[in-house]
């Protein structure tokens, strides 16, 4: 998978180009990820108007998980042989379509169906982040992955109170058509924005350039010195956070007796924090000490916050170790989206990106399941105990990653 500095250059832009391409990108990313998040507060009230049991309830949040763990891989490649532009322009508008038809959605089972084929649908991050990456010096990637991420944080912070501000409960299902009607809005705005305003920026391909199987893909990841590592790190510290995210609510409730307000409060003040270090603190950072050093303080600022978080006396603390694993959730994931780009060809940086995410969407189908599972059969902190150890491997991987960059280099 080795290449030559001169087929890492993306189209050539002038300046004004590059920067109205910036603000587009980060544009669809905040509508996209701000329709997500509008929708996420909407779904348990959703499911409950159809009688729907808990389990059933979770379902409906892995379902999306699931299809885009199916989509990432499947449109990273197609971006890389067609084009970054055209494969933005499907999804987007397919995920509009789908947020439209979940708001008429007649029954639980159609709601599970069409919650899937949005997730297939909204697997087009790392086509996203290959388009940030071709606009983008090498050199550059992690400050601008650092932007990507305050986009991410900004639509989920905003996002869901959106979503809770325009549902109606006491209506039922027809309590969520508004704000799912709103999120496929978002959608198609973005979808419009893509239309008229970008502009294509995949590279040329490499003329030895062929599809291969996706299986063909992953075992030349993980045969990369730097790439397999990294999806290893991603995999397996998104289980873990994953997991935490999921039993956060029933940890505060049954530590502190928090209820849906307290919680909203605490992840919107979290999520501005993200867009703080993501946006501004990532890239300094990065100019000094390099992606790989970052990464891997990133990391341990994840394990201070989760061991703060539970062995947490009181509300306070908790909220410390929570802001501790944002601000190692927003100077780490970055750098791995980074890493991947600066040492995938060109050519292959949709499927390499793809992989990167399809690996996450992986670990947020199985952590939750098995948090949940902690959680209720061992004890309510254990989901942090184990996401802290998760941790471990994970800088061994980044010590790794560090090692085979400095050889590189």
């Amino acid at each position: 998978m080795s290449h030559s500095p001169e087929n890492r250059a993306a189209h050539s832009m002038t300046p004004q180009e590059e920067r109205r391409a910036l603000i587009v990108l980060l544009s669809v990313i905040y509508l996209m990820i701000a329709g997500f998040g509008l929708v996420i507060p909407l779904l348990p009230f959703f499911a409950k108007a159809f009688d729907a049991p808990a389990w059933q309830v979770t379902l409906l949040f892995s379902a999306f998980s699931v299809g885009q763990f199916i989509g990432e891989p499947f449109w990273g490649r197609l971006s890389d042989r067609i084009g970054r532009k055209p494969v933005l322009i499907i999804t987007i508008g397919l995920v509009a379509a789908s947020y439209a038809a979940l708001a008429f959605a007649p029954n639980i089972a159609a709601a599970f169906a069409i919650r899937f084929m949005n997730g297939v649908f909204a697997g087009n991050i790392s086509t996203l982040q290959g388009a940030m990456a071709d606009i983008t010096p090498p050199e550059r990637r992690a400050s601008r992955m650092g932007i990507m991420g305050a986009a991410f944080s900004a639509g989920f912070t905003t996002g869901p109170a959106i979503g809770g501000l325009l549902a109606q409960p006491s209506r039922g299902a027809l309590g969520s058509q508004l704000p799912l009607l709103v999120a496929a809005g978002f959608a198609a705005a973005s979808a419009l924005a893509v239309l008229v305003l970008v502009r294509e920026s995949r590279p040329e391909p490499n003329a030895h350039h062929r599809q291969r199987p996706r299986i063909e893909g992953l075992k030349d990841a993980f045969a990369h010195m730097v790439i397999g590592r990294i999806l290893l790190i991603s995999f397996i510290v998104v289980i873990g956070f994953a997991g935490i995210e999921a039993t956060y609510g029933l940890w505060t409730q049954a530590r502190f007796g928090w209820g849906p307000k307290e919680i909203g409060l605490a992840f919107m003040g979290i999520g501005l924090l993200g867009a703080f270090c993501q946006g501004y603190l990532s890239g300094r950072l990065v100019r000094r000490f390099g992606e790989a050093k970052t990464l891997t303080g990133g990391l341990v600022f994840m394990g201070l916050g989760l061991v703060t978080q539970g062995l947490s006396p009181v509300w306070e603390v908790a909220i410390l170790g929570f802001a501790f694993v944002c601000i190692g959730q927003s100077i780490c994931f970055p750098n791995l989206t980074a890493l991947i780009s600066q040492a995938a060809p060109p050519d292959r940086q949709g499927e390499m990106l793809g992989l990167n995410m399809s690996g996450m969407a992986l670990a947020r189908i199985g952590g939750p399941v098995f948090a949940g599972w902690l959680f209720s059969s061992i004890a309510p902190g254990a989901p942090f105990a184990s996401a802290a150890l998760l941790i471990v491997p994970g800088l061994w991987f980044a010590g790794e990653v560090r090692k085979r960059v400095h050889m590189i280099a």
